[in-house]
């Protein structure tokens, strides 16, 4: 059962400028800073990298919005590890040693994070799982994983279709092999992909979501495939402009349509000019609020609200929304995360005016 493109929720997302001066900026150790008042709960926030540029310009801002509106005077403890598992349980451990009262961890590496969880216990400090599953979390915040990768493919499916292809090689560009949501992904693509009459002709778990490495990739599998191609799931956006610059450098014409995920400007100025197909949107306020509220919850002692359970670990649990050419101004622009203006520059104001965006 596929997931419709066009389910939305509006959210009336305001990223609006923050009080960062209550974050520690720097990403080696986890550090914090003033802005809370005396007994003030310590939470830490640890951020597994930036490549993808989500977890800086949208986690980051919004959790900690989150945080200061549910809890006043409590103190924020932040770390962003790098790709780095090793790094980010030494940020785990510092914020520990730094008093934080419950840690929410989105993973580098989902198993090695199963003993920043038993250290965290070992001290009594609940961990939250934020956007990535951890066995043994006390409370997990994301979205229907499985869905995202059926709501991909079944676009891409829909979008050859209408286009008139029924038959084809695809190329499928997957998450990290370390990252148990790339896993969920790859999982819901395939249930959709391979009853769809096209062929995976050639697939690739890209290490760290490296736009690099899925580029390289691409450029690799072009000379057997690229008569027969005609289409690209891509399992996030970085991926994406890596298999679109691979595809361009290789003269592929026309380009076959891409998929992504995380709706990042970059991306959506690529669907705007027709070089991507669709990415996903994941609304991260109502995530970065659920998390930010549990873990007030859990830092006193009490029970986060939760929607449903995943492997006997609580959990909240988000509806993604795919986003193409048509949607663009009844999802990413009307939830603010960004002005047309900032998608419509000057190299895109033609396509944009196409596209109906003003």
């Amino acid at each position: 059962m596929s997931v419709s493109p066009t389910r939305f929720v509006g959210l009336g997302l305001a990223v609006s400028a923050l009080a960062l001066s209550l974050v520690a900026c720097g990403s080696d150790e986890p550090s914090s800073t003033g802005g809370s008042s005396a007994g003030g709960q310590k939470i830490a926030l640890l951020l597994p990298e930036s490549k993808t540029t989500r977890y800086e310009s949208l986690d980051r801002p919004l959790f900690t919005e989150a945080l200061k509106a549910a809890c006043a005077d409590c103190e924020l403890i932040y770390s962003n590890a790098d790709q780095d598992a090793a790094k980010q349980q030494q940020q785990a451990e510092a914020a520990l040693t730094q008093g934080a009262k419950v840690l929410v961890l989105d993973p580098v590496d989902g198993k090695a994070a199963a003993a920043v969880v038993a250290s965290a216990k070992g001290q009594n400090v609940p961990v939250i799982a934020y956007d990535r599953f951890i066995e043994g979390a006390n409370y997990y915040v994301s979205f229907e994983n499985e869905a995202v990768g059926k709501l991909q493919a079944q676009t891409l499916v829909d979008t050859l279709k209408a286009a008139g292809k029924t038959s084809g090689n695809l190329a499928m560009i997957n998450g990290s092999p370390t990252d148990p949501n790339a896993a969920d992904f790859k999982k819901g693509a395939h249930s959709v992909l391979d009853s769809s009459g096209f062929k995976v002709a050639a697939e690739f778990d890209t290490p760290d979501w490296s736009p690099d490495k899925a580029q390289a990739w691409m450029e690799g599998q072009l000379s057997a495939i690229k008569a027969g191609l005609v289409g690209v799931y891509a399992a996030n956006d970085g991926t994406a402009g890596g298999a679109i610059a691979a595809l361009k450098g290789g003269g592929v014409k026309p380009l076959p349509p891409v998929t992504g995920q995380d709706s990042e400007l970059a991306a959506i100025q690529r669907i705007v000019s027709g070089d991507q197909a669709m990415t996903i949107y994941k609304a991260v306020k109502p995530q970065a609020e659920a998390a930010a509220k549990g873990a007030v919850a859990l830092a006193t002692g009490g029970k986060p609200e939760s929607t449903t359970d995943k492997s006997g670990v609580p959990s909240t649990i988000l509806d993604p929304v795919a986003v193409t050419k048509a949607n663009i101004n009844d999802t990413v622009v009307k939830d603010g995360i960004y002005k047309v203006s900032d998608i419509c520059t000057a190299s895109f104001a033609a396509a944009c005016a196409a596209a109906g965006l003003k």
